[in-house]
């Protein structure tokens, strides 16, 4: 199947988009379907809970447009603003909200019991390379055959022998957890 996108992530990133500019609409003037609004002016006073009729002239008055704000709140919020500017508004809060987002990947990072200790040197500088980007690492001690019998605290000082090369301070999320293939335990980074 061919798709003008990438990946599948960017298709869903437009369609996403798509949904919210042009089906999830806010409601203006006359579109408004309820019978009474909370009505807040365009310099942040409230005007009380207004019938539409009389929001739609208070609005026309100031020669203005009645805005649906939040349309599930009871009873609904409408406010009196320009709705250009209102657009405005809303498409850099949802840029500035954009770039504030921090999208971290769980990324893994697999050592075995043998593990040299230079692969050891070299693994733990790909996580701490990794933590300074913001995202989480998942480090698997892999056990294979009598390997997944021996005691606890010896496959814990192996996982420690890479933990204490890590040179970004960190946390451990989630604490080492038996698993069929071994031992893992997910570290992410101080905040």
């Amino acid at each position: 199947m061919f798709l003008p996108y990438k990946n599948l992530r960017d298709f869903f990133h437009y369609a996403i988009n798509y949904l919210v500019i042009h089906v999830i609409k806010v409601r203006i003037n006359h579109q408004i379907k309820a019978a009474e609004l909370r009505i807040i002016a365009e310099n942040g006073e409230n005007l009380g809970v207004l019938p539409l009729s009389q929001a739609l002239i208070e609005a026309k008055n100031r020669e203005l447009d009645l805005i649906e704000v939040s349309p599930n709140a009871i009873p609904p919020i409408g406010k009196i603003m320009d709705y250009g500017k209102y657009q405005y508004d809303e498409k850099k809060k949802n840029k500035i909200a954009k770039t504030r987002s921090q999208t971290s990947e769980m990324k893994t990072v697999q050592v075995k019991i043998g593990t040299g200790d230079h692969d050891l040197e070299l693994k733990a500088k790909r996580v701490s390379e990794w933590l300074s980007e913001g995202n989480r690492v998942k480090i698997d001690l892999y056990l294979i055959g009598r390997a997944k019998y021996m005691d606890i605290k010896f496959l814990r000082e192996r996982l420690d022998r890479i933990l204490k090369l890590i040179t970004v301070e960190y946390k451990i999320s989630q604490e080492p957890i038996r698993g069929p293939k071994g031992l893992a335990l997910v570290v992410e980074r101080k905040s």
